[in-house]
């Protein structure tokens, strides 16, 4: 039972941007801090943004004031809109819960920063 999907990657040119959503179900939403994270070609996973229930966010110094995180509790989805894009940001990026738990990666949505 697929419960977190993620969906917005593209291929953006270097300084544009992208939306990336992420559909929960609502037991896993109701109850958990969300974040997304990024696995580029040969790196390790890591943590980008992330959003407490309340609303508190948290960046990645890599992408602190280029990305917002967000999350609307009434549909069970979190967003992470990137602005001025670059070529490192090249990933694919997932959404899950804060700590994450296998079982809830999916398979990701392609992010491709190239001109």
């Amino acid at each position: 039972q697929v419960q977190l999907v993620e969906s917005g990657g593209g291929l953006v040119q270097p300084g544009g941007s992208l939306r990336l959503s992420c559909a929960a179900s609502a037991s896993i939403f109701s109850i958990n801090s969300m974040g997304w994270f990024r696995q580029a070609p040969g790196k390790q996973r890591e943590l980008v943004a992330a959003v407490s229930r309340e609303g508190q966010t948290h960046y990645s110094a890599s992408v602190k004031g280029r990305f917002t995180i967000s999350r609307d509790n009434a549909k069970n989805t979190i967003v992470l809109q990137m602005n001025i894009l670059k070529p490192e940001d090249t990933a694919v990026y997932y959404c899950n819960t804060l700590p994450p738990r296998a079982i809830y990666w999916g398979q990701g949505t392609q992010v491709t920063v190239s001109s």
